[in-house]
């Protein structure tokens, strides 16, 4: 069955079609509207080309994303009326901490600064921050029901994993892992995986989408820098994903991660 269930996946992105030979039997779950996947289009860190070029191309695809947003971040406070017009526009704000702490211990993180660096902050200090975000993204989107993406994918701050003490707030949280989700049966909504690309093509992010479709399952990709910014991807190549998903409304459902997670939860639970 599982090498039955290889070769179907292989074959049929091989040739992009999504027919339901594609999905046998063994796909139980079932997406609004008969679609094959879930798809979440979610940006971190509340960067200008997020609000220049992401959210208008969003909105011309009438689609929804999912903005993590540091709130001490410059640009939020900078163009504050722009992330709440986005929001009353039906894009979910996501809390990202006050200060984005990552691991300043690890390769390739000099920037983090020691006074924000995760192994210098406590768990209870973490805790805090984050119920903090919340109150502070409530005034600006009057929202109390809110995701989270750990900063950098990091959990484990100096005394231990805070994600524990945080999650009773959230309705899901995204770290680091696989993009695609390998099997909703096993999903938790506390730890569910994301990708974050950058400098791909148009075509390595349809693959993405194409297999969660393939598995009738959910992809999930974090964006930063859009034609602009940092580990960012162009701007054609997101347009071409937005366009490939437009192109597919009976294959994708494209929503809020929040969105997609209450159903998924809501599902489960019944």
């Amino acid at each position: 069955m599982k090498f039955r269930h290889v070769f179907r996946t292989v074959l049929c992105l091989a040739v992009a079609t999504f027919s339901s030979w594609c999905f046998g039997d063994d796909n139980n779950f079932a997406w609004p509207n008969g679609a094959r996947a879930a798809v979440s289009l979610a940006y971190d860190d509340a960067l200008n080309s997020q609000l220049d070029i992401a959210v208008p191309a969003l909105d011309k695809y009438g689609f929804k994303g999912s903005f993590y947003v540091p709130v001490a971040r410059d640009v939020l406070t900078a163009r504050l009326a722009e992330w709440r017009e986005a929001a009353k526009r039906g894009h979910e704000l996501g809390n990202h901490s006050i200060f984005h702490q990552c691991d300043g211990t690890l390769p390739g993180r000099e920037w983090v600064p020691a006074h924000q660096d995760l192994q210098t902050t406590t768990v209870l200090q973490m805790r805090d921050q984050v119920m903090v975000a919340n109150k502070m993204l409530y005034a600006i989107d009057g929202r109390s029901e809110r995701t989270y993406t750990a900063p950098c994918g990091d959990t484990v701050a100096a005394d231990g994993n805070y994600i524990n003490a945080v999650k009773k707030e959230f309705v899901a949280i995204k770290l680091i892992g696989e993009g695609v989700t390998p099997d909703m049966a096993k999903l938790d909504p506390y730890a569910v995986g994301v990708t974050a690309p950058a400098g791909v093509s148009g075509k390595q992010l349809i693959a993405i989408v194409e297999e969660a479709a393939a598995r009738g399952t959910m992809a999930n990709i974090t964006f930063h820098g859009v034609g602009g910014d940092y580990l960012s991807v162009s701007r054609e190549a997101h347009d071409e994903l937005l366009a490939h998903l437009a192109k597919h409304p009976d294959v994708y459902w494209v929503d809020t991660f929040i969105k997609i997670m209450k159903f998924v939860r809501n599902k489960s639970n019944s």
